[in-house]
């Protein structure tokens, strides 16, 4: 009986982690935002944007900065990616303006 509790454990717990690994493969894991109206370009008015870049700098310890950087990307962009970091692809001039250097100049 232990035997079979101990491989049925172990089934159980493949099929949980093939299960992951596919979701991964189709593009289901982590965040998807597929809302363009809400966050693509241009879905921002521009007295949109502090709030949306204090959304944004919330869970930084580098406020001040990524205020200041991401309400000048917004106003030039007139958007705000979603969440507090990445997903910035959903909008492309936020993601694409560089700095001299060739960093990211929207945080």
């Amino acid at each position: 009986m232990a035997k079979f509790a101990a491989v049925f454990l172990l089934a159980l717990i493949a099929i949980c982690m093939l299960q992951t690994l596919t979701m991964a493969a189709h593009g289901h894991g982590g965040h998807h935002y597929n809302n363009k109206s809400r966050y693509g370009p241009g879905s921002l008015k521009s007295f949109q944007c502090p709030s949306q870049c204090s959304r944004r700098c919330s869970q930084t310890q580098h406020h001040k900065p990524c205020m200041f950087f991401c309400q000048k990307c917004c106003s030039k962009c007139l958007c705000v990616p979603p969440g507090y970091y990445g997903n910035k692809a959903v909008c492309p001039c936020y993601n694409n303006w560089k700095t001299k250097e060739g960093g990211p100049k929207c945080p």
